[in-house]
């Protein structure tokens, strides 16, 4: 099974966090980031940087960065529009594995789990779904989508990922639910703290 490329969501706001970047916001000594990355690398065969319009925070991370597509409409649908277009221009994958750079404790078998479910129910999206919640920003698309994305995101009114999600044929991956969510997502200094205190329970080496 070939792997997908891998598009992690780095462009958000952070106003939440009190921080410029939430990325890059500390976590065991490294940037958030570095976490995210950590889990991701082995899942895909090319991972992105989704940055929105400004790649200076994220230069040392030696990533290829990709930039918002439109400058009007900001946010997660964009960011996939743009990595889809990114594909497309450099003969990358067909797949593209979507996640968001505040969640430090991913599934590892993420990319696996959904590529798994998307080929056999041969729909050309797969989302994970944890405690009857969707997550559309773990999410798999296949190129094959890319212009549906892209008039989702210069449409006005478009309501965002997980509409886009549910107008496409799909299929969605259920997660056992755990004492820790791998899908746990940081956007205040409080979860900052609390992933602090998982981090060797759900380090790499530890699921």
């Amino acid at each position: 099974m070939s792997l997908p490329a891998g598009a992690i969501l780095a462009g958000g706001s952070s106003s939440r966090m009190g921080t410029g970047t939430k990325a890059l916001s500390v976590l065991g000594g490294r940037p958030m980031l570095s976490h995210v990355i950590e889990r991701l690398q082995h899942q895909v065969d090319l991972m992105l940087l989704s940055t929105g319009d400004d790649n200076s925070p994220f230069k040392d991370f030696d990533l290829p960065m990709v930039n918002d597509i439109a400058e009007r409409h900001r946010g997660p649908l964009t960011g996939l529009c743009s990595a889809l277009e990114y594909l497309e221009k450099h003969n990358g994958p067909q797949w593209l594995l979507l996640v968001p750079c505040d969640a430090p404790f991913l599934p590892l078998d993420l990319a696996s789990r959904l590529l798994t479910a998307a080929q056999k129910q041969g729909t050309p999206v797969a989302v994970a779904n944890y405690a009857q919640q969707l997550q559309p920003t773990f999410s798999l698309w296949h190129s094959s989508v890319s212009s549906t994305v892209r008039d989702a995101v210069m449409a006005q009114g478009q309501p965002g990922l997980k509409h886009l999600v549910s107008d496409l044929p799909n299929t969605v991956v259920d997660w056992d639910v755990s004492q820790w969510s791998p899908f746990f997502n940081v956007n205040t200094p409080q979860q900052l703290a609390t992933a602090e205190s998982r981090l060797d329970l759900c380090a790499p080496d530890a699921t």
